[in-house]
């Protein structure tokens, strides 16, 4: 028998709404970013995200400069606040069943946000693995640049197949699972046995309905 995979995309999925959005958005409330300026360039890309135009790099260099050459301690006490005000109030009522569902499977949190933004959350979840778009850092303060690939699109599957990898396997060896609520996850659930479409968009509910794709919603 095949050893289980569960892999879980994250914003729109498992929560209702988008964890860089509310980041963004966070920041713009605490005052360290300009309301109008930002405001709209986060919803911008958003928009280009919903669309499958968005150009990861652009939008990356946008999304990380926030974060760059501020001291981690202040980094932490923000995320703190984010989670309590932003985060925990969007996680799904039914989110926890659904992982729960897996709890004998291989799980992780498959999400092209970085990793600072995160890891907290996946923690905060339950789920063990975050296979997140990584930060370069320089003696422990983020340079607001990526590091290797970022985990968007086909990427998705690269960086699936990395992990896989450190644990002596790939994804071929699993029966797997991946739950996503975009267009732009189609090249990864293209590859897993049992691709789920989770309160989808237009693209992709079409998509999973023409293939016989299990649909799913985890709102109340």
């Amino acid at each position: 028998m095949k050893r289980k995979l569960a892999l879980f995309d994250l914003d729109h999925t498992l929560i209702d709404g988008d964890s860089d959005v509310s980041w963004a958005q966070f920041l713009i409330e605490e005052g360290v970013l300009h309301p109008q300026e930002y405001h709209a360039k986060n919803l911008w890309f958003a928009e280009r995200y919903k669309d499958g135009t968005l150009d990861i790099h652009e939008f990356l260099d946008f999304q990380l400069a926030p974060i760059a050459r501020r001291p981690r301690e202040q980094l932490d006490a923000w995320h703190q606040q984010f989670m309590q005000r932003k985060i925990r109030p969007i996680i799904h009522e039914r989110t926890p069943e659904l992982i729960a569902e897996h709890a004998g499977a291989l799980q992780a949190l498959v999400t092209a946000t970085n990793r600072f933004i995160t890891a907290p959350i996946a923690a905060e979840l339950g789920i063990p693995h975050l296979i997140a778009t990584d930060i370069e850092e320089i003696e422990g303060e983020f340079t607001g640049k990526p590091r290797g690939v970022p985990s968007f699109r086909e990427g998705k599957i690269a960086r699936v197949e990395e992990f896989l990898s450190a644990r002596g396997t790939c994804l071929a060896d699993y029966e797997s699972w991946f739950y996503s609520d975009s267009l732009n996850d189609l090249p990864l659930l293209e590859r897993v046995d049992h691709p789920v479409a989770v309160d989808p968009d237009t693209t992709l509910r079409a998509k999973a309905e023409e293939r016989g794709w299990e649909i799913i919603s985890l709102k109340s």
